[in-house]
C-alpha cells in the first residue's frame, strides 16, 4: 500500500530512539524512519465481524486476540512498535531493485549489501522452521497423521510459490508474486486427550494448568496448538514482539488443519495464520481506505473478501488483491504472498529481529 517516508541524512547526528530510549549516533547513510502511520489496535465489533463471516468468510481471531492483548499489557504496544521500527529500517537498507514489489530478496547468501550503511536488508539465505504441532483431541488419533503430512505439505507449497492456482493471478500482479524460500519441518508431535468441547481464544490450549500443552523452545520452534476452538473461529495467531514467550504460536481448529473437507478444507487456514506470526497484517489493514497494510506493493482496501471473487473487484479505486494469502476469501481462491510481504517477513530473520534464532 502506502510507502513510508525516508529522509537520508546528510550529516551524523543524534536522535532518541523508541526502540531504547538511549541517543544514538547515525552514520551518513541513516535513514531516519517515519513511524506516524503505525498502528496495532483495531476497532472490532466481535458480533458484528462473527455475523458477517458466518459461512462466508475465514474467521481469523488474530486481530481480536491482539486488541485483547493490548488492553491486558499496556507495554505490548511499544514491543510491538519496535518490531516494526526494525522492520522498516532493514527493509529501506535493502538495496533498490526498481519498481514496487520488483525485487523478491529470495537469493541465495546470507544477507547482503544495501543502502542502509550497516544494515544488509532483509535476510536474504534460505529459512527453515522446525514446526512442535500440540493437538487436543477428543480421541486418539482424530488428528490423522495424513492431515498432519498434508498440513506441512501444504505450508511449504506456499511459502515457496509452488501453489498450482498461483498460475491463475492476475497479469496486474504477476510480478509481485514472491517465493518466499521458508520451509516447514522437522515436525514434532505432541498429543493429548480432552474432553473439552471449545478451547475459545484465550490461550488455554497452552497451559498445562488448563489442561492443554506447553509450549516448546518457542526461538526455534513454530508451535502449532490444534484443537476445537469453538465459535466458528478457524485460528489465531501470536504476532512477533509479544513478550508472552508460552504463548507464541498459532491454533488452528481441527476441521481447517490440513486436507480436510469444505472450503476452508486445503490447509490455507495455517498458511494465513503463520503469515500473521512472521509479522503480516490482513490484507486490507483492518480499517477504511488509508488504513495500512505496512506493504508497498499490495492494493488499499477498506474490507476483507469472503467466498471466490471474481477479477477485478474493486474497492478504495483499486484492484483489490484477493488472491492472497492475507485475505479471507476461499482455501482455493488465496495463492499468492508479495514481494513486500515477503520483505517484512524476512526483517524478522535479520540481525536484531524477532525470529532471529531460526537462522542463527
Amino acid at each position: 500500500m502506502k510507502k513510508w517516508l525516508l529522509t537520508v541524512l546528510a550529516v551524523p547526528l543524534l536522535f532518541f530512539s523508541c526502540e531504547d530510549n538511549e541517543d544514538v549516533t547515525m552514520d551518513q547513510n541513516a535513514v531516519e524512519i517515519d513511524m506516524s502511520d503505525f498502528y496495532v489496535y483495531t476497532d472490532m465489533d466481535p458480533e458484528l465481524f462473527n455475523k458477517e463471516n458466518s459461512g462466508k468468510k475465514k474467521n481469523c481471531h488474530s486481530m481480536a486476540v491482539l486488541n485483547r492483548k493490548l488492553k491486558e499489557n499496556p507495554g505490548l504496544y511499544q514491543k510491538m512498535y519496535n518490531v516494526e521500527k526494525h522492520t522498516r529500517k532493514t527493509i529501506a537498507a535493502k538495496k533498490p531493485t526498481g519498481s514496487p514489489g520488483g525485487g523478491n530478496g529470495n537469493g541465495g547468501g546470507n544477507g547482503g549489501d544495501g543502502g542502509g550503511g550497516n544494515d544488509p536488508g532483509p535476510y536474504t539465505g534460505a529459512v527453515s522452521i522446525p514446526v512442535v504441532i500440540n493437538i487436543l483431541e477428543d480421541f486418539s488419533g482424530q488428528v490423522t497423521q495424513a492431515q498432519i503430512n498434508s498440513q506441512i505439505a501444504i505450508l511449504n507449497e506456499d511459502f515457496n510459490n509452488n501453489n498450482p492456482n498461483t498460475s491463475s493471478v492476475p497479469a496486474e500482479f504477476a510480478d509481485r508474486v514472491a517465493n518466499c524460500d521458508i520451509s516447514f519441518g522437522p515436525v514434532t508431535i505432541n498429543r493429548k486427550i480432552s474432553t473439552k468441547s471449545s478451547w475459545g481464544t484465550n490461550d488455554s490450549m497452552k497451559d498445562p494448568g488448563q489442561g492443554g500443552i506447553a509450549v516448546t523452545d518457542p526461538s526455534s520452534n513454530l508451535n502449532i496448538w490444534v484443537c476445537n476452538i469453538g465459535g466458528g473461529i478457524l485460528g489465531y495467531a501470536q504476532f512477533p514482539g509479544d513478550p508472552d514467550v508460552a504463548g507464541d504460536g498459532i491454533v488452528i481448529g481441527i476441521d481447517y488443519f490440513g486436507e480436510t473437507s469444505g472450503p476452508y478444507g486445503d490447509g490455507r487456514t495455517a498458511t494465513h495464520e503463520v503469515g500473521h506470526w512472521l509479522n503480516l497484517r490482513h490484507i486490507w489493514g483492518d480499517g477504511r481506505c488509508k488504513q495500512d497494510d505496512f506493504v508497498a506493493d499490495t492494493p488499499s482496501s477498506d474490507r476483507s473478501n469472503g467466498g471466490c471473487p471474481s477479477y477485478p473487484t474493486v474497492h478504495c479505486r483499486t484492484n483489490d488483491m484477493t488472491m492472497n494469502y492475507m485475505d479471507y476469501v476461499y482455501d482455493d481462491c488465496m495463492y499468492m504472498f508479495t514481494n513486500g510481504q515477503n520483505d517484512r517477513m524476512r526483517a524478522l530473520f535479520a540481525a536484531g529481529g524477532a525470529r532471529v534464532g531460526f537462522v542463527n
